[in-house]
């Protein structure tokens, strides 16, 4: 007799636009930089903000990026999510089912969550696939997904899988990725994370759960110092987190300390979490460094912000400043190590 399907889990990502067209990237952009947890501005200024100035500005320059970035199957994202669906499947058998989903756009976590009530499962996993915890990527991921799962009549139980920084498997899964790429043969190795406003980093260091008083704005320390270690009292600091992964990288991998650095991409602004990758780039370039690996632990799927950003628009910028070459190592994608780390994480949180 076939296995019943008692347990949902619910792959989590950020999201990507239907197509390459400027209409559907603008349509991206407006829903994912109008949630209020990735731009953390009152609402009528948000709205001011990102449908009159951002969206209509930035879409077509996004659009480009896209189509660069673009496959015959679709959105890369996508395509390496489905895969890492079916390898995990594989992996947790009959009893569980295995889903995907985006925080924004397709497909939908309220489709994904609609299937998997109707197929009966009786408990859901979430699996937020940011390795480090940020209010404005796993927060809101499940913020939305608690969100729809109450809407039910029979709400199932609920767990979900938690910052996986520094579990050893996607460690060692990363750690893989960049020993193939010889990292001895370069001048200089960049890990490279997603940039966050400072004060969604100074919200993690609050002494009493701000997030439950009326004024978020209020902060209990003025900057982070956690890139020096990793400091128990404030457990989700992202940047303590990026650092900690960057950390334990190096050292599986063998380099010395001064062969390695931390930077942070993808910034909006200038008060933003320091120091800015780009500005690295540049500044490796001009020291007289020819060959620089950019890793990006922060992404388990490569997505604009590795492929283009890192591999297109940094190498440009590293030749532009006298070096040779940026090499993006791979992001883990449906990578059989990855795999096997995750389906150990979905069954501890089960």
């Amino acid at each position: 007799m076939e296995a019943k399907t008692r347990t949902g889990v619910v792959l989590i990502n950020v999201g990507t636009p239907d197509s390459p067209a400027v209409g559907d990237v603008r349509k991206y952009l407006r829903e994912f930089l109008g949630d209020g947890r990735v731009i953390d501005v009152p609402w009528f200024a948000r709205k001011l903000l990102v449908n009159g100035i951002i969206a209509p500005f930035r879409a077509p320059k996004s659009a480009k990026a896209y189509r660069k970035l673009w496959t015959p199957e679709g959105s890369p994202l996508i395509v390496h999510g489905n895969a890492l669906v079916v390898a995990l499947q594989e992996r947790l058998g009959p009893a569980f089912k295995v889903v995907l989903a985006m925080r924004y756009q397709n497909p939908r976590m309220k489709d994904a969550l609609d299937g998997l009530i109707r197929d009966g499962v009786d408990r859901v996993v979430l699996v937020p696939l940011f390795p480090q915890y940020s209010s404005a990527a796993t927060g809101t991921a499940l913020q939305e997904a608690m969100a729809l799962l109450g809407r039910y009549t029979d709400v199932p139980a609920v767990s979900s899988v938690p910052p996986f920084y520094n579990d050893e498997g996607y460690l060692g899964a990363f750690a893989d990725r960049i020993r193939s790429h010889g990292p001895e043969g370069y001048d200089h190795v960049l890990f490279s994370f997603h940039g966050l406003p400072d004060r969604h980093i100074q919200r993690s260091h609050t002494e009493c759960s701000t997030w439950l008083q009326k004024d978020l704005n209020r902060t209990a320390v003025a900057g982070c110092a956690c890139e020096k270690g990793a400091f128990l009292k404030y457990p989700n600091c992202y940047k303590m987190q990026c650092h900690a992964t960057a950390r334990a990288l190096a050292e599986r991998c063998g380099l010395a300390r001064k062969h390695w650095s931390v930077g942070f991409q993808s910034r909006l602004d200038q008060k933003w979490v320091t120091p800015f990758s780009d500005k690295l780039v540049e500044q490796y370039a001009k020291a007289g460094m020819k060959r620089l690996l950019v890793v990006s632990p922060a992404f388990v799927a490569d997505c604009l912000e590795t492929v283009i950003e890192i591999g297109d628009e940094y190498d440009e910028l590293f030749k532009e400043h006298g070096g040779e070459h940026v090499q993006l190592v791979e992001s883990l994608n449906a990578q059989p190590a990855w795999a096997d780390a995750l389906t150990r994480l979905v069954k501890a949180a089960c």
